[in-house]
């Protein structure tokens, strides 16, 4: 499945190069390169620290590089305002390492919010958004709001929010990082189908190397600044957590 705006051999996300300080001695990252393909599932990790969600923030537009460049769908977004990057951003469901999700709004409403923001109307979705809460284990918490959510709930809010709109790429930190090993399973099942069935761009940050063994998808490993593409055969038993 070809992305909209993209040439045949085109990346989805590609960095070249990218680097992000804060001050002449403090860089976050410096000189990473990474690419990925259309239809492609893929792990970052690396140790704590490592700028995994930092990176992930330059990939969804959330932070500009100090140095390189990044683009998205075939757009060179060095020089794009913020208004031109809107609808870029549009494109891309993430989910956040701390949820972000709206405390005066219910599970059900927050899920729905993206479709609601697009203009889309409530009969046009209802049933897409009950049937995915239901799928990550909340269908009867529609009207929890988030404050009588635990950490694993609200993370599979946040999940359903991100993948509700079908973009055509997600950035997920650390999405199991809050479940126990069966709901992070079935959470990556719906990364899987998503990626299969409509071809969505899929990269997942995680320590959760036990995960990235039996997915048996492409990682990358990103340390000392460097994103290099590894076996997951050759990760340690468990990297540290970011």
């Amino acid at each position: 499945m070809r992305e909209q705006g993209l040439a045949a051999d085109d990346p989805v996300l590609r960095l070249d190069r990218v680097g992000l300080s804060y001050g002449p001695e403090n860089d976050v990252l410096s000189d990473v390169s990474l690419s990925l393909a259309p239809g492609s599932l893929t792990f970052l990790t690396g140790p704590s620290g490592a700028g995994k969600s930092t990176l992930l923030k330059l990939a969804y537009l959330g932070l500009r590089p100090t140095a390189g460049r990044v683009s998205i769908f075939g757009v060179d977004t060095t020089r794009l305002s913020r208004r031109e990057l809107a609808p870029l951003r549009r494109r891309v469901g993430v989910v956040f390492q701390e949820f972000r999700l709206l405390d005066h709004l219910s599970a059900y409403e927050n899920v729905a919010l993206p479709l609601r923001v697009a203009g889309a109307q409530e009969r046009t979705y209802r049933e897409d958004v009950v049937e995915l809460l239901t799928w990550v284990g909340l269908g009867d918490r529609l009207e929890a709001r988030p404050a009588t959510l635990s950490g694993g709930e609200k993370q599979r809010v946040a999940i359903a929010r991100a993948v509700v709109v079908k973009p055509n790429l997600i950035l997920a930190d650390e999405p199991t990082g809050n479940v126990d090993e069966e709901m992070g399973d079935r959470l990556f099942r719906l990364f899987r189908e998503l990626n299969k069935r409509l071809g969505t761009t899929i990269l997942i940050a995680t320590h959760d190397m036990a995960l990235v063994r039996k997915a048996k998808s492409d990682v990358l490993r990103l340390a000392d600044g460097m994103v290099m593409r590894v076996p997951a055969s050759a990760l340690a038993a468990k990297e540290e957590p970011a």
